[in-house]
């Protein structure tokens, strides 16, 4: 173990499982979304054409109204589902955290339980209550007088928010109290002999100290919903509201996959990608500066 190659030996099998599925696929993603494909003849039979587009992709895709329009959707599904959800997620955390909590253990397995089951099998669960006809939730709200579509044009939006809260309220909730328990004790028996109420260690010993935790969860919710795809797909043979270019990662898989246009749907995931860097970016700086400023 002493020599310096040993170390290398021993990550050589990870590294090349990253560098085959992780690295090499975003390089080629970057060279496809600088290429266009010409094709000969009627049905492309006379052959494929590879060709240089400098930033044709590029432009095509920010000019496309469908996927303009998805990204802003996004925007907007994201500010209010995230913000719903971590702050769900941190009340459940300081809730269970709190000393007065009976059977924390079980709530904490009973909240993180929805993540453990896959993103298909939560939307096609909640498609039957979504489902005019079989869900008892829309015929509870027609019996006093409340029609509601949850898969119309304007409701399905959040129909999907809800899945996606329901998912991984928990998941958040568990990286929220991974930072509340490294908090020491001597605050809160400081705070205890100060005679802190508990709303009053929440605001000034607890919150504060879980930014760092509360940061990731929003980062990771930030990319998450960039790349909203599954929910949407399924629910898309059920609502009318969702089309083929619904969210950008839907936009970017009907352009490879229905469209066949390669050069397009990479340049579309290369957006994807530096939009939630960017955001992610934004959000860390914001962060730091009301850190900074407090």
């Amino acid at each position: 173990m002493r020599s310096r190659t040993a170390p290398w030996v021993l990550l050589a099998p990870f590294l090349i499982v990253f560098i085959g599925t992780m690295i090499v696929p975003i390089i080629m993603a970057i060279g496809y979304s600088f290429t266009t494909v010409t094709r000969s003849g009627l049905l492309g039979e006379k052959g494929l054409t590879n060709s240089f587009a400098w930033f044709d992709n590029y432009v095509a895709a920010l000019t496309n109204a469908n996927f303009v329009a998805s990204i802003g959707r996004m925007i907007l599904f994201g500010i209010v589902q995230v913000t719903v959800m971590i702050i769900a997620a941190t009340v459940l955390a300081l809730l269970l955290e709190s000393a007065s909590a009976k059977w924390p253990g079980f709530f904490r397995a009973t909240y993180f339980l929805p993540y453990g089951i896959p993103g298909v099998i939560a939307t096609i669960l909640w498609s039957f209550l979504y489902i005019p006809g079989l869900s008892p939730i829309v015929d509870v709200l027609g019996a006093v007088g409340i029609d509601i579509d949850f898969l119309g044009p304007n409701m399905v939006l959040w129909s999907i928010a809800n899945i996606v809260t329901w998912t991984y309220t928990g998941y958040n909730m568990l990286i929220i109290i991974a930072q509340l328990k490294a908090i020491p004790g001597e605050l809160y028996e400081a705070a205890k002999l100060d005679g802190a109420s508990s709303l009053r260690v929440a605001t000034s010993i607890q919150l504060p100290l879980i930014r760092p935790a509360l940061m990731l969860t929003v980062i990771f919710s930030i990319i998450g919903t960039l790349q909203l795809f599954a929910e949407p797909r399924l629910l898309q043979t059920m609502s009318a509201g969702i089309t083929s270019e619904y969210t950008p990662n839907m936009s970017a898989y009907a352009f490879a996959f229905q469209y066949n246009d390669i050069g397009m749907a990479a340049a579309q995931s290369v957006i994807i990608a530096v939009a939630a860097f960017l955001l992610s970016a934004i959000a860390l700086g914001v962060s730091n500066w009301t850190e900074k400023r407090r």
